[in-house]
């Protein structure tokens, strides 16, 4: 893309607007860039991300659809379709898309956790499992891979492999691991 001092003020007019929450003067600023160049990738992504924080999640994904064929390889892309479709509860879809996230990025830590809750949506405990310890590999010090890599282990009926997982919680993350300890039922030394 050419540069153009249009497009680059109405980009810095829209970031501005967001950095002081007036995510509506924002949406303005960046339709106005699509005006310029109607495959502005910058453009319709940035108003995915608007129409996602303003919960118009239906909106939202009609961008990212469009915006997919013009950045085919962009795993990001694919994870927020996702997501969108996860939150619409269009488990099938989402796990379609997290998948396809995946083949282009199969590091990529939220979608591989993503694919995980729709895996467990749909009743595929199972399947869920890989994905959520490879969440955990790839951020291991955030709870919520643990959180749920522990319950669909209860919920499997794997008491060892829960327990194991509560007292690893317990270390870095007490409040999870006494919610999760309250769900299971089972108690932890570290939690005292």
């Amino acid at each position: 893309m050419r540069f153009s001092l249009r497009r680059w003020y109405l980009n810095q007019a829209a970031a501005w607007c967001v950095l002081f929450r007036r995510r509506d003067v924002a949406l303005e600023y960046y339709e106005r860039m699509l005006e310029l160049d109607p495959t502005d990738t910058l453009a319709l992504a940035s108003i995915g991300y608007q129409y996602a924080q303003q919960e118009r999640r239906r909106e939202a994904l009609a961008v990212f659809d469009r915006l997919a064929p013009l950045k085919p390889g962009d795993a990001e892309v694919q994870f927020n379709r996702g997501f969108l479709l996860q939150e619409l509860n269009n488990h099938a879809a989402a796990i379609t898309a997290f998948r396809q996230a995946l083949a282009l990025n199969r590091d990529h830590d939220r979608a591989h956790y993503g694919l995980a809750l729709s895996l467990i949506a749909t009743r595929h405990p199972e399947d869920a499992i890989a994905h959520l310890k490879r969440n955990t590999e790839l951020q291991p010090m955030s709870p919520y891979g643990w959180y749920q890599l522990a319950r669909v282990q209860h919920e499997l009926g794997r008491a060892a492999e829960t327990q194991r997982i509560l007292d690893h919680l317990a270390k870095f993350e007490p409040n999870v691991a006494r919610q999760l300890a309250r769900e299971t039922g089972l108690a932890s030394k570290l939690l005292s």
